[in-house]
């Protein structure tokens, strides 16, 4: 009998050091290499920092030592609900007029269904 069982795998962990955050958007990590279902943004920083989608338009804020999660689909089957679209970029920026962060790192965890 054929399982109908949906698995979680993860994605490689994206790491950006706080050295390397700026006014200006930078990539966190590689594109998406498949849909997402579930999306963890964590700040490790000493300081606030912005998130986006495109690199252009801010998406959201996350508080120095904070954390965004958003479980998009995981209660679905392996092809219906929402997804992060596969090949989306995540970008991300401290706030101008704000301190530059001093220590620790933005982390960005990302899962995906798979049938094997």
């Amino acid at each position: 009998m054929a399982t109908q069982a949906i698995r979680l795998r993860a994605e490689i962990l994206r790491a950006l050091a706080f050295s390397a955050l700026s006014i200006a958007y930078a990539k966190l990590g590689a594109p998406f290499a498949n849909p997402v279902r579930i999306f963890h943004l964590q700040n490790l920083t000493d300081q606030n920092i912005l998130y986006s989608f495109d690199g252009i338009t801010v998406h959201g804020v996350v508080a120095a030592g904070g954390f965004i999660l958003l479980d998009v689909t995981t209660n679905k089957s392996l092809d219906q609900g929402q997804f992060i679209a596969q090949g989306t970029q995540i970008y991300v920026a401290t706030i101008l007029g704000d301190t530059a962060p001093t220590k620790g790192s933005v982390y960005l965890s990302v899962f995906y269904g798979a049938t094997n």
